[in-house]
């Protein structure tokens, strides 16, 4: 067998004489393709190498057991562990994970030296979970005394129960961790595209997610969804919301096909009772696909839901920011920050007119294959099978290699023609302080599939744009954790002392004290301030100072 495979090599050395194997007038050599062959050998081993290298392999790994016994185990090795681990360090909060408590259920068995923990992440879709799992997997291993085989498995938090919702949540979001909106303030810039692949996005990333068309006038999200079921089902007195690929979908479009000729406060009490009524179950995001405008429905959302973050959607043009500057002022004055600006249709992408048409690359695969088994005889192989095989890897090596060669042909330059102009995204990151910005170009697929019910990313998940769409799920998902994070650490701790009638605020070591009466005369809610005017409804006057808190 080592005889065959010094042929083989020899035969390298020859390719070059197998040219008038290819059509005339290729663009591409044989003689270039010596050095992909004998580089691919590697991984198309023949049998007897295949056998050596897994005895190779076996050896190691029982070479590596057994070294680790050798070791005596430390009585703190908990603490080594630990140690270890502290080096590893999340980029977005710029701390150990050691010291974030993320690692749980620390354990080792003495007898096998088998190390086991979880690591819990603040969400499933975290987009660098696989980057802590290879980390700690290298850190743990690492330690001479362990058997090198750390499991190491990747959790998130258990969904909120319902006696942890705030008052005055909805009963259907009651279980939901993070609403985020996706809004624009202006129709027709893609806000429900952005909304869907965004949705989609997250799932891909291993959360669960749910998608709430709000817009009860142009429900757009049935168009831009089929359902893999559409009969709607009961959960109790609950709706269950339909879905795809495991995405959960409700908007008035799915139970209702005619139109909603309806005025405002009907609206608002119909959201309501899609919002109450519709069983959206533990969700770790719900994405809230936003009507257009700053008006009554937009507020009610905003002020009825404890939405998390917004994504902001718009176009290149002046008219599309201006209308965006007055939602983000919207959720700035509600509390909402502004994570993500989208700017859609920002470009067109066209082709290079000074590119050349490429040259197929075409070759005669039974005269290359004679030729191989043609060599392999002169040069001293005798039997037949192997001849057979050891040509059909050669001719497969070479095919796979041509491919790569026509791909790389294949891939044209762009060039992006700003319709539209050249857009304000810059802007609107300088102005409010927007970190995350993302363009997405004007494009027939990403059209044609919000007509025809398949998200754009889940037909071509292996687009651009699709990975554009990813990254801004990932940037979601990064600055939730962050807002998360920040709130559980500056939120405050509140006491009402009976003796003084006095609250007591406690926030990072510091301590504020105000009377109930004066907190309560300075109430800014629209029972006691008119929206429009600011005028102060609530009388100061008609406050007793002996007003305290009910719990």
């Amino acid at each position: 067998m080592l005889k065959a495979i010094l042929i083989i090599a020899t035969l390298f050395l020859s390719i070059a004489s197998l040219s008038n194997s290819f059509v005339p007038h290729v663009n591409v050599g044989v003689r270039q393709y010596s050095s992909t062959i004998f580089s691919s050998l590697s991984s198309r081993p023949f049998r007897v190498v295949n056998s050596q290298l897994s005895s190779s392999a076996d050896e190691t790994s029982s070479s590596s057991s057994s070294s680790s016994s050798s070791y005596n185990i430390p009585n703190e090795w908990k603490g080594q562990i630990l140690k270890g681990l502290s080096t590893i360090i999340d980029p977005d909060f710029n701390r150990d994970i050691v010291t974030l408590g993320f690692i749980h259920n620390l354990s080792f068995d003495e007898t096998t030296r088998q190390v086991s923990f979880d690591v819990q992440l603040t969400t499933p879709a975290c987009p660098i979970k696989d980057l802590f799992q290879t980390q700690c997997q290298e850190q743990v291993d690492a330690l001479p005394w362990t058997n090198g085989k750390a499991i190491v498995t990747m959790t998130a938090p258990p969904p909120k129960e319902a006696n942890e919702v705030a008052a005055g949540t909805p009963l259907g979001v009651a279980q939901v961790k993070n609403i985020i909106a996706v809004s624009s303030c202006k129709g027709g810039v893609g806000k429900s595209t952005t909304a869907v692949n965004l949705a989609y996005s997250l799932s891909n990333l291993g959360a669960s997610v749910g998608i709430f068309d709000a817009d009860v006038y142009g429900p757009s999200l049935p168009t831009m969804v089929t359902p893999d079921n559409d009969a709607v089902t009961f959960v109790g007195r609950q709706i269950a919301p339909l879905s795809r690929n495991g995405v959960k979908l409700m908007s008035f479009g799915y139970v209702n096909e005619g139109s909603a000729i309806m005025r405002g406060p009907m609206i608002t009490q119909l959201l309501d009772q899609f919002l109450s009524l519709t069983y959206w179950g533990p969700l770790d995001y719900l994405i809230l696909d936003m009507p257009p405008g700053t008006g009554d429905i937009q507020l009610t959302l905003s002020q009825k839901l404890n939405i998390t973050a917004a994504v902001i959607v718009t176009t290149p043009q002046e008219l599309s920011f201006v209308d965006v500057e007055r939602g983000i002022e919207m959720f700035d004055s509600v509390n909402v920050p502004c994570v993500s600006v989208v700017e859609n249709m920002a470009y067109l992408e066209l082709d290079d007119d000074d590119e050349k048409d490429e040259q197929k690359v075409v070759f005669d695969e039974k005269l290359m294959k004679n030729a191989f088994m043609e060599t392999l005889k002169n040069n001293g192989l005798e039997d037949a099978t192997m001849i057979d095989e050891t040509s059909n890897n050669l001719l497969n090596i070479v095919q796979e290699s041509l491919a790569k060669v026509q791909q790389a042909q294949q891939v044209k330059e762009k060039k992006q023609v700003k319709i539209f102009g050249q857009g304000h995204k810059k802007r609107l990151s300088e102005q409010w302080g927007i970190e995350h910005t993302y363009s997405i170009p004007l494009m027939t697929k990403l059209a044609k599939n919000g007509d025809s019910g398949i998200p754009f990313v889940l037909e071509y998940p292996d687009s651009p744009q699709s990975a554009i769409f990813k990254e801004l799920a990932s940037s979601v998902v990064r600055e939730v954790v962050k807002l998360q994070f920040s709130q559980e650490n500056s939120r405050p701790t509140v006491n009402f002392n009976q003796e003084d009638h006095i609250l007591q605020f406690e926030i990072d070591g510091k301590t504020e004290k105000i009377p109930p009466a004066e907190l309560r005369r300075d109430c800014k809610c629209a029972a006691c301030v008119e929206e429009m005017t600011g005028k102060q409804i609530l009388k100061p006057e008609d406050i007793s100072d002996s007003v305290k808190p009910i719990n």
